[in-house]
């Protein structure tokens, strides 16, 4: 029986296959590893949304802020190598030309030649990502990403509940990943909503009326909560299971649901 991977292990897994960045360099965690990645998500998301968040800062005090959003997220899209973005534009190409048949919609999804569904999804999120930030102050957008990124990610990964959708063999990425356990669900918690907490702390003193609401509080937690449980419906009916383009559609989708609600809430 092959032993379990140590959390070391899990952990750099984790940070090899959501970012670009050459941890492989430095180590190679075993195989088995890799089909934890989805356990540690959110811990990435400290590293992406921190990033990040201090490329707005540091770019906003000598550059316009419109600028400043752009080269941000042309930094994510580097650090992360456009992995969920890709998922995104693959998303929409499968369920958007896939006529609701099964199979067609995965090998649609499967195909690396982007489709007119894909370039309109990625002309829609994109310019509204750019937008949202855009609609807060510098300081409130550092804190914002650095909140949204694990908050989303922990919402995202309620999808590998659902089955595989393909073999380990036809997987784009050859890594299936292992079901959650209680264990892995509060770690999830911990590593999505310590950090949300912090942030939301820290935005109260950029709210016009003084440290946001209760209700505030929950709005900005339930509404990306339902809009991930929404996604995850849908793609169950369509699918009865994920792929790894779910899991990236799922994560950015909800990470712009989390980026709008505390627009509306700090302009309140």
């Amino acid at each position: 029986m092959p032993t379990s991977p140590s959390i070391f292990d899990r952990i750099w897994a984790a940070l090899l296959f959501f970012t670009r960045l050459p941890f492989w360099r430095l180590h190679q965690p075993a195989k088995e590893a890799y089909a934890t990645v989805v356990e540690h998500w959110p811990l990435t998301g400290w590293l992406t949304g921190g990033v990040t968040a201090a490329a707005l800062y540091l770019l906003s005090q000598f550059l316009p802020w419109p600028l400043a959003i752009l080269l941000a997220i042309a930094l994510r899209l580097l650090l992360t190598g456009a992995l969920h973005e890709d998922g995104l534009a693959d998303f929409f190409d499968g369920f958007g030309g896939g006529s609701g048949d099964r199979q067609r919609i995965l090998s649609i999804m499967k195909d690396s030649r982007i489709g007119t569904y894909g370039v309109l999804g990625l002309a829609l999120y994109l310019p509204m990502l750019f937008f949202t930030l855009f609609s807060m102050a510098p300081g409130q957008a550092v804190w914002a990403v650095l909140l949204a990124d694990p908050l989303a990610k922990l919402m995202a990964a309620g999808l590998i509940r659902l089955p595989y959708a393909r073999t380990e063999e036809t997987a784009k990425s050859k890594v299936v990943y292992r079901p959650l356990s209680v264990g892995t669900c509060g770690s999830l918690l911990i590593q999505g909503l310590l950090p949300a907490a912090f942030c939301l702390w820290q935005l109260g003193a950029f709210a016009q009326d003084g440290p946001m609401r209760w209700w505030e509080v929950v709005c900005v937690v339930a509404v990306p909560l339902l809009v991930s449980r929404a996604l995850i419906c849908f793609v169950r009916r369509r699918l009865q299971g994920y792929t790894g383009d779910c899991c990236g559609a799922v994560f950015l989708l909800t990470e712009l649901s989390v980026l709008m609600t505390l627009v509306v809430c700090l302009a309140n």
